[in-house]
């Protein structure tokens, strides 16, 4: 069982390497909030739970959702051989952006909001070369974030929810981006008197400018009644 994603096995990762931006990326997905019976979304909201993405595109694959409980299981069940067997892929990954000349562009929380910055810090300066980047809704994590505290490596978008408004808004004031979901694909210039940026042609978060990140709705989040997806 593989850890990290073939980029052209995830929708939004092969959109980033077709991006032309000089990066290659990958990613890895595990069993959101307590799927697995472990919680690996602490700051979940309830909107968040009832739309994630987790069976959207591949996801809907019974053996895709198979590998992302036992992957979640091998983490927290036999770390010691999960951090050696993500380090080997890792190694094999940065030597495949090698050979194609381009960025190794790393994303650990692809369904999950792991603090990998104090679970397992050593790997971001193991992997200096490495452009590592998630999303997060853990607030205090995400100001640390745009406190310089966590690895230079390390890139954060917040991410709105139908219950962190103030906190997102705050995010923002002080120099953060926040990615926002819309009901359908024609996104705002701008919501609540800040600039909205496109962020559904790629997934290379730590190159946008600062503001909302705009996404729109798919999958679950289509239905959504929680206002978790905001009104274009």
């Amino acid at each position: 069982m593989a850890l990290l994603t073939a980029g052209d096995s995830s929708a939004k990762i092969a959109k980033s390497n077709l991006a032309d931006k000089g990066y290659y990326s990958s990613i890895m997905y595990l069993a959101p909030y307590k799927l697995s019976g472990y919680n690996v979304c602490s700051s979940a909201s309830p909107g968040c739970i009832s739309g994630c993405l987790n069976i959207s595109g591949m996801g809907r694959m019974s053996n895709v959702q198979e590998a992302r409980l036992k992957r979640t299981k091998y983490f927290f069940e036999d770390r010691p051989n999960f951090i050696k067997q993500l380090y080997e892929e890792i190694r094999t990954f940065v030597a495949k952006c090698r050979k194609l000349g381009l960025k190794p562009a790393l994303r650990l929380n692809g369904t999950s909001d792991i603090m990998w910055e104090q679970v397992l810090p050593q790997i971001f300066t193991d992997f200096p070369e490495i452009q590592f980047y998630d999303y997060t809704k853990i607030y205090k994590r995400m100001l640390r974030f745009l406190n310089g505290e966590l690895p230079a490596n390390y890139h954060l978008t917040f991410s709105l929810s139908e219950i962190n408004l103030e906190q997102s808004l705050d995010i923002i004031a002080k120099g953060g981006n926040v990615a926002v979901v819309f009901r359908n694909k024609n996104l705002p210039n701008q919501w609540l008197g800040i600039t909205v940026h496109n962020a559904d042609s790629d997934d290379l978060r730590f190159l946008d400018m600062p503001g909302w990140q705009g996404l729109y709705a798919k999958g679950k989040m289509k239905r959504d009644t929680t206002n978790f997806v905001v009104e274009n």
